[in-house]
């Protein structure tokens, strides 16, 4: 797995190309829809891996907008947490930079609240929801490095790309913090 990594105000932000899924991290983010309903793509992959636990829990605290976000327990994943932060209304629904830039924000504000040290983020958008890649890595990497700039507690932020596109574009937006 080949990593790219920068650090920046004492944060890593860090590129892995793989499965979220299968990290190691106080928290995974599920760019998710506002019934929380985890069906396809990121939240499918976490309902496979991680159990009924997660999705039973997030049922229970749905609905929410996009701009907020929710975390349930993981399951049965290496992850304690897993944050849901809504990029779509409906299930399989397009959605847009501001959504992707908005369910960001969401999932850092859920993190800082659980004191969360290390977060991965696959990418917010860019499945069923349509977000071409370089955008949705380029908002979100925006969001990462003004949390940071807002002081946090976070020690790691990973950007986990399942394909090489996405990959290529977080590295390229992370390459830009300076």
């Amino acid at each position: 797995m080949s990593v790219t990594e920068r650090v920046y105000k004492d944060t890593k932000v860090v590129v892995v190309r793989g499965d979220i899924t299968k990290l190691e991290v106080d928290a995974i983010v599920n760019p998710a829809n506002s019934q929380l309903i985890m069906g396809g793509g990121v939240a499918g992959a976490i309902l496979r891996a991680g159990g009924n636990q997660t999705q039973e829990e997030a049922l229970r605290k749905a609905p929410i907008p996009a701009g907020k976000a929710v975390a349930t327990t993981a399951g049965k994943l290496k992850a304690k947490y897993v944050i849901h932060a809504p990029t779509m209304t409906r299930p399989a629904m397009a959605t847009s930079r501001e959504n992707a830039r908005l369910a960001t924000t969401a999932a850092l504000q859920c993190a800082r609240q659980l004191g969360i040290k290390s977060v991965a983020f696959p990418g917010l958008g860019t499945g069923v929801g349509g977000l071409d890649t370089r955008d949705a890595a380029n908002v979100m990497v925006q969001e990462i490095k003004r949390h940071i700039e807002s002081g946090t507690t976070l020690e790691q932020a990973i950007l986990v790309g399942f394909g090489a596109d996405l990959t290529q574009a977080f590295r390229e937006a992370v390459e830009s913090l300076v």
